[in-house]
C-alpha cells in the first residue's frame, strides 16, 4: 500500500472529521481511492464503471467549500460508490447485464441526489448479480466480482462489488439494495457492516427493481457508526416512491452515544441456528456470551409463522414482480441475459395473478401483526449466513450448483425482507480459513436506532472490525 493509499484505512467518521478540520483534502482521498482502484480491481473486479474525472470535479468543489466554511455534513468530500442498479445522470447503469449495457439515465435516483446535495465524491458504478437476482455477484455480464479476503470465492450478492470496495479500500462506503440478503450477506462475506433499513425509510424510486415489495437500499460500510452516518443523508419518505414510508428521521448518530437501558436481547433459534457450519456455529455462540454482558436480558424468542413459510411466500410474490419488470425483455432479447438469470426469469412466468394477489396480502397482514414478536423483547439476533463464502469455481459449475448454493447463504437473511424490519450484520468472528463471520440483528418497523445501538455496543467491545483484508 503506497502512502497516499493508506488515507484509505481511515473510517468514513475519522476521515470526515479531519476534512471538516481541513486536516485532510477531499481531493487527496479521492485520488486515494482511485490510486487503490487502478491497483486492485483487476484481481477484485469491483467496479464496472470508474468515474474518475467527475470524482475529482467533486473533490475539488467539496475542498472550496470547506474552505470557505460551507461544510454540508459527515459525507462532505467523502468518496463513494453506487451498486450499479441505481440510476446516475449521464453516466451508464447496467445493472450488470448485456441488456443495459449502454443504458445511460437522464435523471439520478433519488437517493443519489441526496448523496449530492450531502457533498459526497461519488467515485462510480460497482459490480453485481445481474439484474440483482441472485446470492453470488459471479453471474455479471462484467465477470465474477472476487473476494478481498479470498479471491478464489464468491463476494456474496447481489451488492458484491459494494461490500468488495469498502472492505478493500477502494471507497469509504457504498450503497447497495437488498431483495433477500444483497446487502447483509455480501457484508458479512466480506468482513464489514452491512444495514437493510425499515423498509420504506429509504426511497428505491431510481433504482432499477428486482421486486418492489422486498426492496430495501441501504449502506455497506466498515462500522456500525459510519452505517448510521450514511443513513442520516439517505433516509427520508419520498411520496413519489412506491414503498415509500412516513416515519419519524432521528439524530442516528446522536442516538449510538445514548446510554438509556439496555435493550433486550431475543435469540431466534428455530430455523437460523439449524445445519450451520461448525465455526459459525462456534462464532455466534460466542458473541451470543457478549452480548449476553450487554443486554438487558436474553431469551429465546419464536419468529411469527415458520421461516420457510415466509421464504415460500416471498418467492412468490417476487416472482410476480420480477417477471413483470422483465417480461418484454425476455420475449424480446432473452440471449442478453446471464444463464441463471434466464432460467429464474423463465420459472417466474408460471406465477399465475391469484396467487400473486393472495401473495401480496399476506405480505401486508404479516407486516402489520409482525410487532407480536418483539413483546418481550427489542431486537432479535440470528447468524447472517449458515455457511461461509462457497468458491467461485463451485458456483461456476453450473447453473443448478450456483442457485442451490447462492440459495443457501441467503436463508437467514430473506424472511426478514417479507417483515422489513430493520436487519444489521456486523463481524463476529472468522473461519480458520480467515474467512470473515456475520451476526444479524433486527428490530421491529421503526427501529432502525435500536438495531444501531446493539450493534455498535457489540462492535466497541470486540476488535473483529478492526481486521482489514490482506490485498
Amino acid at each position: 500500500m503506497s502512502k497516499g493509499e493508506e488515507l484509505t484505512t481511515l473510517t468514513l467518521q475519522d476521515a470526515s472529521e479531519q476534512l471538516r478540520s481541513k486536516r485532510l483534502s477531499p481531493v487527496d482521498l479521492t485520488h486515494a481511492c482511485l490510486s487503490r482502484i487502478e491497483r486492485l480491481n483487476p484481481l477484485l473486479n469491483a467496479f464496472i464503471t470508474v468515474s474518475a474525472e467527475s470524482a475529482l470535479a467533486s473533490a475539488r468543489t467539496a475542498e472550496a467549500e470547506i474552505q470557505r466554511g460551507h461544510w454540508r455534513g459527515p459525507l462532505h468530500g467523502i468518496p463513494i460508490a453506487l451498486k450499479d442498479l441505481f440510476d446516475t445522470a449521464d453516466v451508464r447503469t447496467t445493472a450488470a447485464s448485456a441488456l443495459f449495457k449502454d443504458r445511460v439515465p437522464k435523471e439520478d435516483a433519488e437517493v443519489v441526489k441526496k448523496l449530492k446535495d450531502a457533498g459526497a465524491v461519488l467515485l462510480g458504478k460497482t459490480n453485481m448479480q445481474e439484474f440483482a437476482y441472485g446470492a453470488t455477484s459471479a453471474g455479471s455480464y462484467f465477470g465474477a466480482v472476487r473476494n478481498p479476503w479470498d479471491a478464489t470465492r464468491i463476494s456474496g450478492g447481489s451488492s458484491g462489488g459494494s461490500a468488495v470496495a469498502v472492505a478493500a479500500g477502494l471507497c469509504f462506503a457504498a450503497l447497495g439494495s437488498d431483495t433477500a440478503a444483497s446487502i447483509r450477506q455480501p457484508a458479512a462475506y466480506c468482513g464489514i457492516v452491512g444495514l437493510k433499513p425499515t423498509y420504506g425509510l429509504v426511497s428505491a424510486r431510481g433504482v432499477i427493481p428486482l421486486s418492489w415489495t422486498f426492496d430495501h437500499v441501504g449502506p455497506l460500510a466498515r462500522t456500525v457508526t459510519d452505517s448510521a452516518l450514511l443513513l442520516q443523508a439517505i433516509a427520508g419518505n419520498d411520496h413519489a416512491d412506491i414503498g415509500g414510508r412516513s416515519m419519524p428521521i432521528p439524530d442516528y448518530g446522536a442516538a449510538l452515544l445514548d446510554k438509556a437501558s439496555p435493550l433486550r436481547v431475543g435469540v431466534a433459534r428455530a430455523f437460523f441456528f439449524e445445519d450451520l457450519d461448525p465455526e459459525i456455529d462456534q462464532a455466534v455462540t460466542e458473541a451470543l456470551r457478549v452480548l449476553k454482558r450487554l443486554a438487558a436480558s436474553l431469551s429465546d424468542v419464536v419468529l411469527p409463522g415458520t421461516a420457510q413459510a415466509l421464504l415460500d411466500l416471498r418467492a412468490t410474490v417476487r416472482a410476480g414482480e420480477a417477471y413483470a419488470y422483465h417480461e418484454a425483455f425476455v420475449q424480446k432479447s432473452p440471449e442478453l441475459y446471464q444463464p441463471e438469470t434466464l432460467r429464474r426469469l423463465r420459472a417466474d412466468a408460471a406465477v399465475n395473478t391469484a396467487s400473486y394477489v393472495r401473495g401480496r396480502q399476506e405480505v401486508e397482514l404479516i407486516r402489520r401483526t409482525s410487532g407480536e414478536a418483539f413483546k418481550s423483547v427489542d431486537v432479535i439476533v440470528t447468524p447472517t449466513t449458515p455457511i461461509p463464502p462457497p468458491l467461485l469455481a463451485e458456483v461456476g459449475k453450473d447453473v443448478e450448483t450456483s442457485m442451490t448454493l447462492g440459495t443457501r447463504t441467503i436463508r437467514n437473511t430473506a424472511p426478514f425482507n417479507l417483515l422489513g424490519w430493520p436487519t444489521i450484520s456486523v463481524q463476529c468472528g472468522f473461519t480458520s480459513a480467515g474467512l470473515p463471520i456475520g451476526l444479524q440483528i433486527s428490530g421491529p418497523s421503526g427501529a432502525d436506532t435500536s438495531v444501531l445501538k446493539l450493534a455498535r455496543a457489540y462492535e466497541q467491545v470486540t476488535d473483529w472490525h478492526k481486521r482489514r483484508a490482506p490485498v
